[in-house]
């Protein structure tokens, strides 16, 4: 199951990785500065480390989408 969770996570990251590319930011450090996360932090994020939903909540927040949204496509 953990192996499991790790996929989910992997794609979690990368789903947040689409958004910012998306947005026009190609360096996620002028990304996180601009809307307030850590720069290390947020690299984390994009590469699949654990975090609190408040910070999920956020993203979607910066990208104007609904949690349904953000989570379209991930399985």
């Amino acid at each position: 199951m953990n192996q499991d969770y790790e996929l989910k996570r992997k794609a979690i990251g990368l789903r947040i990785k689409e958004l910012r590319l998306a947005a026009g930011y190609g360096s996620y450090e002028t990304f996180a500065v601009k809307y307030g996360f850590g720069r290390r932090n947020y690299w984390s994020l994009e590469n699949g480390s654990n975090f609190k939903i408040n910070t999920l909540l956020k993203i979607a927040s910066v990208h104007n989408i609904t949690l349904e949204e953000f989570f379209k496509g991930i399985k």
